[in-house]
Formats: structure tokens, C-alpha cells, sequence
């Protein structure tokens, strides 16, 4: 394997904007940078003393870390690190966040444990107000990383990487800062806007119940409101969409002196009937063709973790820019500020929620559902789901993923299940996500295992080396993967001896020709038949896997610009045609 550094510089403190822009206070510490680190296995000798760069994994080239790191079965990692504080930070609650921890931890503070959470995709806080002080403070945590192995959530990694499996790491990946407020303060907000109404609801759960709303077009002053627990905000307000990503700031501030910088964007996801009485998904009311990527979101350096905000920016630009309106972000969590540049550059998401299990069996997962054979959920042992403990850690990460992700204008449907990689229960989870967000689509079970869930989910067809169809179905049709066409780029390969894609070409002449058949021969003529969706794999490079629009360390973009915004945008005329 060749270890590929991206083109992207990384400085002393990575990640310094701030992590969580819908929710923003004034008195905050970035704490990523350079952490004191090592590895204890699991006879208790110490190695790989010295320093990381948080919010790297070990496992990563930016990290600093040895390249041959790995974290052995039993093994824990140790970080710690001194941080000064001032009474800025002590306002009355203090926050100790992280983005995400893979996969389980114990935090302490001054010597004093704080708490301990488990699951690596999904971000957690302690208060550690009582026992910060001012002046200079220890943080100290102790990472465990089993999830490849217990059946707990851990999307694509895998001890045995290759094809569409990829190395695992370990440890801190998001970032990690301190967050002070007044000791009653604003505890959470939900936002549901209402497309067709033109209003949005601010829940707000505060210690100090009265609260005051401001909401702003740019500079410009719309409306203020007084309320204690709840307010509906009704206004002309302009709606978001991919085309017209339109976003307003507002200020929440509570009686007891709190506050917080937000934004919201008015939009409702649903489904609609077209004029040939077709079922179709809809974006504020009107019937909307999905037209996306997968992505996997791994980085050659960073791995799970981008480099930078500007990688992260560059990337959905391009993808923008060649006409793309949704990214499918493939079975992981990304930080906050990856949701923000998607709700302001205009790309909905459909979400994935990370996949655990046992080992999956080729034929279960693969063979068996290329050739109709779809198996009921509920057969915890044919899914490698057997486990109660891992059924259990996967009801709470659902829960996590959920609020964490609720207020986000640009997430438009989720992914609870795929390909039948550790599925379970797959109706009830259905059911149990529309109760709690049914303001989203769901596409219950993408790929195949089909449960025949009828009122709330979709028909999710995923396609590589068959004919593109649009099966009778009562649903909601979407082709959630298709494509995967692959082409090596010398220079720019991890594994040169092993290529994985589902259809490989030479040169991009090749590449590109190939790419306007799939679309304008076979792909179009199946909008106007009723396909709702189509979901291109993918948008980069991962390991051997090959085929991605830009190359793993997104130094070659593959399929130009100009080239995939024609078309695309003959994609988008065709969709435009379904009233």
C-alpha cells in the first residue's frame, strides 16, 4: 500500500473554526492540536510514547503518529493534555465536548472521571464545571476501540480491509473544545420550519424558561418575539432549496442571561403525486428528482477525519459545480461543519446511520439479494445480529444521530439500514424514526432485504451490473447506488495490485463516455417512468476501491467539471418536465 498525503496544508491547532455553527456561544476553546499520547496493550506495556495531532486518528499520516500504528485486541489508547483556563470559562457551566471518540471512552478532568460514553460516530459533552478551576487544568482520556470486533457501530472499517472494506482506526476524530454559559441556560432547541405554511417552530428546552428570538436577513432585522417554551414564527420567508440554498440567522436568548447564534432554512422533504398520478418524493411540495453521489467520506491522510475546512469545502463545491444537488453520506457521521457548508452551498443529505453486527456472510449480504432472495430481519443470526449489547448500543446511537442531526435544513432522508449489513428490525426502526422526525423521508432498507414497509419508506434499488429498471411498486422508486465505474490514476493509487470498481476503464475519454450512456441512455428515460432518485457511486476514492470522481488524495479529478454539469443539467431538464 502507498500512504498518499492530500494537497491540503494542516496547521499547529487543526479544525479551529467553530465546530457546531447552528449552535454558537461566545466564551469557547478549540482544544485539538498537539495532545500527549500513548498506547497501553493489554499486558499494560507502554508504546508509541510522545505526541499526537488531535483530531487525528493514531492510524492516520496526519495524526504524527508511526505509520505502522495498530491498536490490538485489548489494547487502550491514553491521551492528556494541560489547558489554561480564565473566568471567561467559567461562566457557571462549563461543556467538555467531543465531535466523536471511536469508539469508547473514559474522560477525566484534574483526576476526576467526568463520564464515559461509547459509540464512535455521534458527539457527546460532560459538564465539568465543578471541577475546572481557573489557571492551568488536566484533561486526560482513555480510549478503547473494540467496534470491529463486538458487533458495535462501525460502518466501513474492517480488520480484513479490501474492496469496499476499509482500514480501521481508532480514538479521537472530531474535534474537541471547552464551552462556558450562564449556570441557567438554553439546554436545547428544536427547529421544524413548514415550507407550506411559511412558518418555523423554535422548541427551546431552557433552565430560565423566558426566552426572546431575533431573526436576521443578513444585517437586516425581521422579527423579535417573546415566549416561554415554544414559538411558531410566521413570515414571508423565502425557501431553502438546492437551487436557492437561503438561510436566516437568529439570536435565542434566555432570562437567565444565555445566548446563542443559530439558523434555520425553510423547507419541507415529503411525497407527492405527479400529474400521471406517480408517487413522488417532493421538496417544498413539488415533485424534486434527487440527483447525487455516495460518499464515503475516508481521506488518503486524515481518513474519517478531512484534512481541513477547506478540503471539506472544495470537495462539495466540485460536486456543486457538476450539477449535483444530494450527497449521500455513506454509513458514518461527519462533523457539524460539514452539514453547515452543505445547508449554505445547496446539497441536501441523505443520511446513513453506521452499521454494526457480527461478521457479514457474502452470501447473505450480496449474493442471495442480487438474485431476489430477500430474508426477514428478524432473524437476528442471519444478519450477524445476535448480540443483545450491540442491538442495544445501535437504539442509543439512532437516538444520538437523530437530535444531533435534527436542526439541519440540508438533511433530507434517512438511512437506517443497508445492504443488510448488521439489519434488524427494520419496520420497527422505520416506524420509530418517522415518530421522532417526520418532517424526513426514510429509505428503510437501501440496497435489498426489502420488509414491504409501505406508508413511510421507499423502494430502494441499488444497481451495478444489471439493466437500470423501475420496478411496479407503491413506493417512492429511487436508484440509492448505481454506476461505480472505475479508472486508475498512476500516482495516485493506494494499492496498485488491487483494484476494486464495478465497470473498469483505461483512460478518461473512456470514463466519460461511458458516463453519458449510464445517464442520458439509461438513466433519464426511467424519470419520466417514475424514478424519484438516482445516487452515483461515488465521489471519490477509497483505498483500492477506484471509483470515485476525484482520486483518493483528491489531487485528480477524473471526470471534469463542464463534462458532468451537461450532463447533469440535461438530467435536471428531464426532471423538470414531472408536474
Amino acid at each position: 500500500m502507498i500512504r498518499l498525503r492530500s494537497k491540503y496544508a494542516v496547521g499547529e491547532v487543526p479544525h479551529a473554526e467553530h465546530p457546531t455553527p447552528q449552535c454558537m456561544r461566545e466564551h469557547w476553546l478549540c482544544l485539538n492540536g498537539k495532545w500527549s499520547f500513548c498506547k497501553i496493550d493489554a499486558a499494560g506495556n507502554v508504546s508509541h510514547e510522545g505526541e499526537i495531532l488531535v483530531p487525528f486518528s493514531p492510524e492516520t499520516l496526519l495524526s504524527g503518529v508511526a505509520e505502522d500504528f495498530l491498536l490490538e485486541r485489548g489494547a487502550k489508547l491514553r491521551y492528556s493534555r494541560t489547558v489554561t483556563v480564565d473566568k471567561s470559562l467559567l461562566q457557571g457551566r462549563t461543556l467538555l465536548h467531543f465531535g466523536a471518540v471511536d469508539s469508547e471512552c473514559e474522560v477525566f478532568v484534574n483526576g476526576t472521571l467526568v463520564g464515559t460514553h461509547r459509540g464512535g460516530f455521534t458527539a457527546f459533552c460532560f459538564d465539568v464545571g465543578e471541577v475546572l478551576k481557573k489557571g492551568e487544568n488536566t484533561i486526560e482520556v482513555i480510549v478503547r476501540d473494540e467496534a470491529t470486533r463486538n458487533g458495535f457501530a462501525r460502518g466501513k472499517q474492517s480488520d480484513t480491509r479490501g474492496g469496499i472494506w476499509y482500514t480501521p482506526q481508532s480514538g479521537i476524530w472530531q474535534t474537541v473544545w471547552l464551552e462556558s454559559m450562564p449556570k441557567k441556560c438554553i439546554k436545547h432547541f428544536d427547529i421544524t420550519p413548514n415550507a407550506m405554511e411559511k412558518t418555523v417552530k423554535i422548541a427551546v428546552e431552557s433552565d430560565a424558561p423566558k426566552c426572546e428570538i431575533t431573526v436576521y436577513d443578513g444585517e437586516r432585522e425581521l422579527l423579535s418575539r417573546k415566549f416561554v417554551g415554544e414559538v411558531e414564527l410566521s413570515y414571508d420567508f423565502e425557501l431553502w432549496s438546492p437551487e436557492h440554498p437561503k438561510l436566516y440567522d437568529f439570536v435565542l436568548t434566555n432570562a437567565g442571561g444565555d445566548t446563542v447564534r443559530s439558523y434555520f432554512g425553510v423547507r419541507s422533504f415529503g411525497r407527492v403525486l405527479d400529474e400521471a398520478g406517480k408517487v413522488r418524493l417532493s421538496l417544498n411540495g413539488k415533485p424534486y428528482f434527487f440527483n447525487g453521489v455516495l460518499d464515503q467520506g475516508y481521506w488518503s491522510d486524515g481518513m474519517l477525519t478531512y484534512p481541513s475546512d477547506e478540503a471539506a469545502c472544495d470537495e462539495l463545491q466540485m460536486l456543486k459545480d457538476m450539477g449535483f444537488n444530494t450527497v449521500r453520506k455513506h454509513i458514518k457521521l461527519e462533523p457539524m461543519r460539514w452539514y453547515y457548508h452543505c445547508d449554505r452551498l445547496g446539497l441536501t443529505v441523505w443520511q446513513d446511520f453506521p452499521n454494526g453486527g457480527g461478521s457479514y456472510k457474502f452470501s447473505h449480504v450480496a449474493a442471495l439479494p442480487f438474485l431476489g432472495i430477500h430474508h426477514k430481519d428478524s432473524d437476528y443470526r442471519y444478519f450477524a445480529r445476535e448480540d443483545a449489547a450491540a442491538r442495544a448500543e445501535f437504539d442509543g446511537m439512532v437516538d444520538e444521530i437523530l437530535q444531533q442531526l435534527y436542526n439541519t435544513p440540508s438533511v433530507s432522508v434517512w438511512v437506517p439500514f443497508n445492504e443488510g449489513w448488521g439489519q434488524f428490525d427494520s419496520a420497527k426502526y422505520t416506524a420509530y424514526v418517522v415518530k421522532k422526525d417526520p418532517t424526513r423521508i426514510v429509505d428503510s432498507v437501501s440496497g435489498w432485504h426489502d420488509q414491504g414497509v409501505r406508508n413511510t419508506a421507499l423502494k430502494s434499488l441499488h444497481i451495478y451490473y444489471t439493466p437500470l429498471r423501475v420496478p411496479r411498486d407503491p413506493r417512492p422508486v429511487v436508484l440509492s447506488e448505481f454506476g461505480g465505474y472505475s479508472m486508475q490514476t498512476e500516482g495516485h493509487i493506494f494499492d496498485p495490485d488491487r483494484e476494486f470498481g464495478y465497470k473498469k476503464f483505461k483512460t478518461e475519454a473512456e470514463l466519460v463516455e461511458a458516463l453519458r450512456t449510464l445517464y442520458l441512455d439509461k438513466l433519464k428515460p426511467l424519470i419520466k417512468k417514475g424514478l424519484c432518485a438516482a445516487i452515483y457511486t461515488q465521489a471519490s476514492d477509497v483505498e483500492e476501491e477506484i471509483n470515485g470522481l476525484v482520486t483518493y488524495d483528491r489531487a485528480v479529478q477524473k471526470v471534469p467539471t463542464d463534462v458532468m454539469r451537461a450532463i447533469n443539467d440535461d438530467i435536471a431538464a428531464e426532471a423538470q418536465k414531472v408536474r
